[in-house]
Parts: structure tokens; sequence; C-alpha cells
């Protein structure tokens, strides 16, 4: 076996025992959880990216929100975020197998123009500019930075101008965030989404690679 090999299998022993840790622990000091199995899937990722138990008590699903996450990227789905550190953090071997890819539009010229002269964000812009291209029907939308993103993927479902198959938004901070996701959470679109002010791109991206998990299973 290679060093790569080893180095692979040690990784993933490590990731299986630190689940077991969750899955323990969750029980013992914080009364369980009521989530599906699929569900839980993605809330015990975000507890171990994070190390906060808090987020059992914090993530909200909108009804079949997973299982659409789920067959969207068996579809080969296309993911568009709102920053950056989303796309990069994703694990192409996890993508690849679908052939699921990951963009945001964020730097692109033609949304920092529109942006500039809207007087708008380019979060914002960038969402306006995904749905042009048409990538947002039957995409997963996600968000871990940007309320601004968030609200205008709200605007275009909305107006009937975009009809993705799942929306992930965990927008991180201060402003709207918070308000952003408790406004996702009172329509009828299909989310997960989480209370308060946390959030942000590895959760973001922890959702993502468990729903990526589950599609394979």
């Amino acid at each position: 076996m290679s060093q790569m090999q080893q180095i692979t299998a040690q990784g993933r022993q490590i990731e299986q025992d630190s689940f077991a840790i969750i899955d323990h622990e969750i029980e013992r000091d914080h009364g369980g959880h009521s989530f599906s199995p699929e569900q839980w899937a993605v809330v015990r990722r975000a507890i171990h990216t994070s190390g906060d138990f808090e987020f059992a008590k914090l993530f909200h699903f909108s009804d079949g929100a997973v299982e659409r996450g789920i067959e969207a990227i068996r579809n080969g789905a296309k993911i568009i975020s709102d920053v950056n550190m989303i796309v990069t953090g994703l694990a192409p071997r996890r993508m690849q197998p679908f052939g699921v890819e990951a963009h945001c539009l964020i730097s692109d010229p033609e949304v920092i123009a529109e942006a500039t002269e809207q007087g708008s964000t380019r979060a914002k812009v960038a969402m306006q500019y995904a749905a042009r291209l048409g990538w947002l029907d039957g995409g997963i939308i996600a968000i871990g930075n940007a309320p601004t993103a968030l609200y205008e993927a709200m605007s275009l479902c909305q107006q009937g101008k975009i009809n993705p198959a799942l929306i992930i938004g965990l927008p991180v901070g201060f402003v709207k965030a918070d308000e952003s996701k408790r406004d996702l959470m009172a329509t009828q679109l299909p989310y997960i989404a989480c209370d308060g002010r946390k959030g942000g791109s590895p959760l973001v991206v922890a959702a993502l690679h468990a729903l990526m998990v589950e599609a394979a299973k």
C-alpha cells in the first residue's frame, strides 16, 4: 500500500471514529435527536466540521429536502454558491462520480460590472446571472456567507424564474443572516437551514459532502 493510500485509509478511519464519538455523545450528553438517518448525516457532519453540538438544535429541513438534494446530485446537478470558498472546499472525488460541477460567479467580470452599475452586491447579481444561464433550474443553491444572495434566490423562486432542487441557506453573520434564514424557512421552498447567526461556508460544504455520501449509497 502506498503512503498516499495509507494516509487516505487513516484519514477515513479518523472520520469514522469522530462520527462514532458524535453519535455516542449526542445520546449521552444532549438527549439524542429526532432527525431521520439522512438528515442526521447532514447534521452530524456539521457537528464534525464545527465541533459544535448546538447545531443538533439549530438545523431545520423542509419536507423531502435531503431526498431532493440526493436525487439532484445523482442527476449531476450544478451547485451554485455565493462564495468561492464553498467551491474550493468541495472534494472533486465526491463530485466526479456524478458529474456534479460547482460554480461561483461572484468574480465574473459581467457580474462585477452589473453590480457596480446597479449599486448592488456581487452576490445578489451573481444569482441573477446564474438564473439567466439556466444553472439554477434543478440545481443546488449553496449560500454560506451572503444574505443578499439568499434573498435574491428566494425572490427569483417566488417570481417563477427558477426552480432549484434545493437551497442550502446557511449564511453566517450579524447583518440579515438570521433574518434571511428565518424568511427562507417561512417559504414552501426546499431548504436546509439553521437558526441564528451561526453558519458559514464550511457548514455548507459539510452539508453537500453529506448529501454526496448519501447519494453514493
